[in-house]
């Protein structure tokens, strides 16, 4: 694995510093590594793995990542043509790496984003700065799908806030709307399944909205609050 070698380049030193504090940790003491990790006596395995992360074999940071959303999203049967504008439209938020491409290369790892990290400190407060102004830099508009954990990590910036929307899972039920997680992950990854194989290229907020109705999710805008947050969008699920 080569940080230098990954997309956003300007998070490369603060990714070096990360890498090295989680290796440290890993490498010298197992039990206070599980500890802080949040890891139990059957993970000890991934703490071995985070000690020798320099070395590890990697892979596309898309196939690497799993659970729910991902699996919803099934990169494996996209096409050719539709891996390659996933890649070019979606960046994956890391507490190891900070942010990422789907195609860049990684090891296996475990790090939550909530951690705090010896040298390091809060992986939140150290990313925040790091990652909202790689936010700033990405052009057109943003739909945000990240947990709050990840959110955490670098919030949409002020100065983009206007071309960006925070996308909210809800489930409907019964004329009652709530949050459920299954739901929320699994229906993020079906949406982003969606639209990259519908090649739509929205330019605004407007017609990223008339690119998600087209691919078959209903879904309702909630201006901001305040001035430089951005706007939600909330995408809704209905059950009988």
């Amino acid at each position: 694995m080569k940080p230098a070698q990954l997309s956003f380049p300007e998070l490369t030193r603060a990714r070096s510093q990360v890498i090295s504090a989680l290796q440290t940790l890993c490498a010298k003491n197992e039990s206070r590594a599980a500890q802080i990790l949040d890891l139990g006596p059957k993970q000890h395995d991934d703490i071995r793995r985070n000690a020798l992360l320099a070395k590890a074999p990697a892979g596309p940071a898309i196939e690497v990542y799993t659970g729910v959303l991902y699996d919803a999203l099934d990169v494996t049967t996209l096409t050719t043509t539709q891996r390659r504008r996933l890649d070019k439209n979606v960046a994956i938020a890391s507490g190891l790496f900070g942010l990422l491409r789907p195609s860049d290369k990684i090891p296996a790892y475990r790090l939550s984003g909530d951690v705090t990290l010896p040298t390091v400190g809060s992986l939140a407060q150290y990313w925040r700065t790091f990652v909202s102004a790689a936010l700033e830099s990405v052009p057109g508009v943003i739909l945000d799908l990240r947990s709050s954990a990840y959110v955490a990590l670098g919030p949409i910036p002020p100065a983009a806030a206007q071309r960006a929307v925070v996308g909210r899972v809800l489930l409907e039920r019964g004329g009652k709307r709530s949050i459920v997680s299954h739901h929320n992950k699994a229906t993020k990854g079906r949406l982003v399944r969606a639209l990259m194989q519908s090649g739509a290229a929205p330019k605004n907020i407007n017609s990223l909205i008339t690119a998600i109705t087209e691919v078959g999710f209903h879904c309702e805008l909630n201006e901001a609050t305040k001035l430089g947050l951005p706007a939600t969008l909330d995408i809704i699920v209905r059950q009988a």
